[in-house]
């Protein structure tokens, strides 16, 4: 499918989006064309905004606009710290957050970076790879350089670094340690601001990255409002333009142009709703803010489901999509401003998808892309832990369903002593439990210690598929809240397409491929496009106290010279222990069929099965009658978690693989390969017996 193949199959997928895209593009390019009459902004613009006879009286007047209600302003300083009294260690961890952001140490993707405290920053760096990238306007700015990565840049720029100052600033209690802090907020602001001036270099060709960069500066600006360092005008002035200048520039480039809008829009309304709030009196803040309200009412209906999954997709984005419409929803609440009922309510569910399919130990299955991207800068987290969304949805909501857990510490920071007080007033919930979401093409079998998450149904993105992987019929097994077969992730994105290609691709999934080709053809170039084609769904769905049934297909073969469709059904016994799994099948002509589970390691080994776990294996609906004599061992010798036993003929066996368990990190696992050469109608079985 070439380039050409591929807009004609969009236009033929979703004609009005695409004249939808038309007229947006028209309507950018006049957004574009008014900003550059009106900026940029100067002193005297500030200062009567602020309604300022000079530079010296703004600070006082800054001062007196601090009452938005919003979780980060100086008020509610002393409800988040009680709220952050309650949970062990949390006061720690935001003053080593804020420490670490003192010495200007970065963690970028699994890469450190460190430039000490009060150095200049390089922040057009790819720490990644060395590169730096120039500072040119950014329509002569080329990103795509092989062996380059914007995002690592781009991850310095957020400036999620200036909200772990702050909060060091408000846990610290010593007044010559917070004025450390304020001091090195202010200097970290002003060099980011010197070194990338509007609409030069990297920082400034994404206008989610402008958008995201805007809220944290907002944020942490509120939250140092009372610092004597930040009321200087010498920096007020500044930091008030450069605040109004990201937003201007959100606005004149919004990311809307596409046929279908994703995360990069509602990011870009989120920024512009948190800085208007926060400073109602900047230039323009009104009219954006009804803008963002409006835009972002609109992309709760497009963008999540009723259900309460992300359009994306993709488990990692949808733990994106919830961190970027809960900020706007709470500062909106702080500020009193309503994104309305049906706003809330999909957020509501969206909290309750991400309990759905989390283990016990809070980890999230990898379904489609991670690029291990976070709105809430307030916790370090491991890239894949989406255990900390329920209980926040339980303290947000007064939700009994999302009840249960440990208080995280982004609950303190953003809903203070109340959030702790609706939290403990909730009863533990239920476990979850066995749960299809259709719309969103994940489906989730619960017990005996198992979580197994399936992928089947729709491409993300309304067709797009640009956060998808040819992953139809994968899954996840996760056993007593540990990864045991995974999706081996994401790896990178422009870097190297042919490792995004790779990872993309069906050989680096749990599912069936056939004569070695892909389930939807990969356009090399489109390295975020996958558009409908498999028409993965679900054909039968049982859930029970003993037995859970799934049944999935998908069409993706049907285009072969020699057609096959492929179904899949797995049972979970939960009394047994034991999850099976059998592909069927159907259609003509003689194919090389070549199944894969991956793992999260190289921790796998060969063995031939006890008597009781053949036992075991044997009672499970649509078991194999016999098995090959070895089976595949999965964990730590002498610590394993699983046995998979194979039917006779498929003659499993261990090839090298790679896990990627986060943006930009790649590490050695093994993949269980087995397969045969067959004609249709065939079935192909095998058992994962729980140790």
């Amino acid at each position: 499918m070439g380039t050409l193949d591929y807009y004609t199959a969009l236009v033929r997928l979703a004609p009005a989006a695409v004249a939808k895209s038309a007229v947006r593009r028209v309507q950018g390019a006049a957004r574009q064309a008014l900003y550059r009459r009106r900026y940029p902004v100067d002193e005297l613009r500030i200062l009567q905004a602020y309604g300022a006879a000079s530079a010296t009286e703004l600070a006082s007047r800054f001062l007196e606009t601090r009452h938005t209600g919003a979780w980060c302003e100086p008020q509610q300083r002393s409800s988040v710290l009680q709220a952050l009294a309650a949970i062990p260690g949390a006061k720690e961890r935001a003053l080593e957050r804020a420490q670490t952001a003192l010495r200007q140490e970065f963690n970028v993707f699994g890469t450190c970076v460190a430039f000490g405290e009060g150095k200049p920053v390089d922040w057009s760096l790819d720490v990644w790879s060395g590169y730096r990238f120039p500072l040119e306007p950014v329509e002569q700015l080329k990103l795509q350089r092989h062996g380059s990565d914007p995002k690592y840049a781009w991850e310095l720029g957020r400036l999620d670094s200036l909200v772990a100052l702050a909060q060091g600033y408000w846990v610290e209690q010593d007044e010559a340690a917070r004025s450390r802090f304020a001091r090195a907020f202010v200097l970290q602001v002003i060099d980011f601001l010197q070194a990338n001036p509007t609409g030069m270099g990297v920082h400034w060709t994404c206008p989610m990255e402008v958008a995201l960069r805007a809220a944290n500066v907002a944020q942490a600006l509120a939250m140092f409002a009372e610092a004597p360092e930040v009321q200087r005008p010498e920096f007020l002035v500044p930091v008030l333009s450069a605040l109004t200048e990201h937003t201007a520039w959100v606005e004149a480039h919004l990311e809307d142009r596409g046929a279908v809008p994703n995360n990069h829009l509602v990011s870009n309304f989120v920024g512009l709703l948190v800085v208007g709030l926060l400073f109602p009196e900047l230039p323009n803040a009104p009219s954006q803010v009804a803008l963002a309200v409006n835009g972002l009412r609109a992309q709760m209906e497009a963008q999540v489901h009723a259900e309460g999954t992300s359009f994306e997709g993709s488990t990692p984005y949808h733990r994106l999509s919830v961190e970027l419409f809960t900020l706007a929803y709470v500062v909106g609440l702080g500020a009193g401003t309503s994104l309305g009922d049906s706003y809330t309510e999909r957020l509501r569910r969206m909290y309750g998808a991400a309990r759905a399919w989390c283990s016990e130990q809070g980890l999230a299955p990898q379904v489609g892309d991670n690029d291990s991207g976070r709105v809430f800068p307030l916790r370090d987290r491991a890239d894949l832990d989406h255990g900390y969304l329920a209980p926040l949805g339980a303290a947000l909501f007064s939700d009994g369903s999302l009840a249960g857990g440990e208080f995280p510490d982004e609950a303190a920071w953003l809903l203070g002593l109340p959030g702790l007080e609706r939290f403990q007033a909730l009863p533990p919930a239920p476990p979850p439990v066995s749960v299809c979401f259709p719309e969103g093409g994940f489906h989730v079998l619960r017990g005996a210690g198992a979580v197994v998450t399936v992928s089947a149904g729709p491409q993300g993105q309304g067709g797009v598929g640009g956060h998808n992987h040819n992953d139809k019929l994968s899954f996840e097994l996760h056993l007593g809240g540990v990864p045991v077969i995974v999706d081996p992730g994401t790896g990178t994105y422009t870097r190297d397409p042919n490792v995004r290609n790779a990872f993309r691709g069906t050989a680096l999934h749990n599912t069936l491929q056939l004569d070695g080709v892909e389930q939807v053809p990969i356009v090399p170039e489109r390295l975020f496009a996958l558009p409908e084609a498999a028409r993965a769904r679900v054909e039968v769905f049982q859930a029970g106290p003993e037995l859970d049934r799934l049944s999935v297909r998908h069409d993706g073969y049907r285009s072969l010279p020699a057609p096959v469709g492929v179904e899949r059904t797995f049972y979970l016994d939960k009394r047994e222990r034991v999850l099976s799994v059998t592909d069927r099948l159907v259609g003509t002509g003689t194919h090389d069929v070549v199944g894969r589970l991956h793992l999260p390691d190289t921790h796998v080994r060969m063995r031939a099965p006890s008597q009781e776990e053949l036992r075991r294996a044997l009672r499970v609906p649509e078991a194999p009658r016999t098995f090959e004599p070895l089976g595949m061992e999965l964990g730590p010798a002498g610590a394993a978690r699983a046995l998979v036993l194979f039917a006779v003929g498929l003659s499993p066996r261990l090839e090298p693989s790679r896990y990627s368990p986060g943006y930009g990190r790649v590490e050695p696992a093994m993949a269980v390969v087995y397969g045969v050469q067959l004609v249709p109608p065939a079935w192909l079985r095998w058992v994962v017996v729980f140790l």
